[in-house]
């Protein structure tokens, strides 16, 4: 009964595709090309209270690279502050703020990516995909099975998990179109926190089998808070200029 339990869990681990590959090409089909949009930014509190920033938001990709820059309108408290991320695929990404009330442009240092994003309970982490090279990646017990893969993103070591503030993430992609459907995070005691889900997307022109996410939902398992991130009058036809990314261009 032994072997035949280990055969059949060698032959389950023989047909499953390498995950590092699995978690590279869903990067890949997410990435939104050459992008202009209105981004909102829902929070609720535990209690119901809700809290609106209304963001613009330009991205272009290049390669393996993903630069976006983000500029919030609204409210009157947030209006003016910007954010530059560079999104690499193989390396560190890299990340800009401008802070209108002391005029001032900073990068955004490692130790800084697991705080929350404008106050939401997305973090400057999820802004970005984050490098492969940051985790240990596998997959999990009964990846494959109900049309999903599900894979664990173990941080190397206790210095990048305290930087990213988690102690794993498990990505839920769907095995049909390697489209990330949700992940799980947990924190140092083991518990689940955090859920970020994909509520909707829309499919690129471009030929490319890619899409871009529309609607996302992170909901905090501990506090009881929620944000929302909806995409609106998105336009995938514009040519952006490439010194658009610069830290400098934060201010303007």
């Amino acid at each position: 009964m032994t072997a035949l339990l280990m055969l059949s869990l060698q032959t389950l681990t023989a047909q499953q595709p390498d995950p590092v590959q699995l978690m590279d090409k869903a990067r890949e089909l997410s990435m939104s090309g050459s992008l202009q949009a209105t981004v909102t930014l829902t929070i609720t509190e535990k209690s119901g209270a809700m809290r609106t920033r209304k963001i613009n938001m330009i991205s272009k990709t290049y390669g393996g690279t993903e630069k976006r820059m983000m500029k919030f309108l609204d409210p009157p408290d947030v209006r003016g502050t910007a954010m530059l991320i560079i999104d690499n695929k193989d390396t560190q990404d890299d990340m800009w703020i401008y802070l209108p009330a002391l005029k001032k442009t900073r990068r955004i240092v490692s130790t800084e990516k697991g705080k929350s994003f404008m106050s939401s309970e997305f973090t400057n982490a999820d802004m970005a995909s984050g490098s492969n090279a940051d985790f240990t990646i596998k997959h999990l017990q009964g990846s494959g099975s109900n049309g999903m893969w599900t894979i664990e993103s173990t941080p190397v070591s206790e210095d990048i998990a305290d930087e990213y503030g988690y102690s794993r993430k498990v990505t839920w992609l769907d095995k049909s179109d390697l489209k990330t459907r949700k992940i799980d995070f947990y924190n140092f005691e083991g518990t689940l926190y955090k859920t970020i889900e994909i509520l909707a997307t829309i499919p690129k022109t471009d030929g490319s089998g890619g899409y871009i996410m529309k609607e996302m939902l992170a909901t905090n398992h501990i506090n009881g808070r929620s944000s929302r991130v909806l995409f609106n009058q998105i336009d995938t036809s514009g040519n952006i200029p490439d010194n658009t990314f610069t830290p400098e261009n934060l201010l303007r």
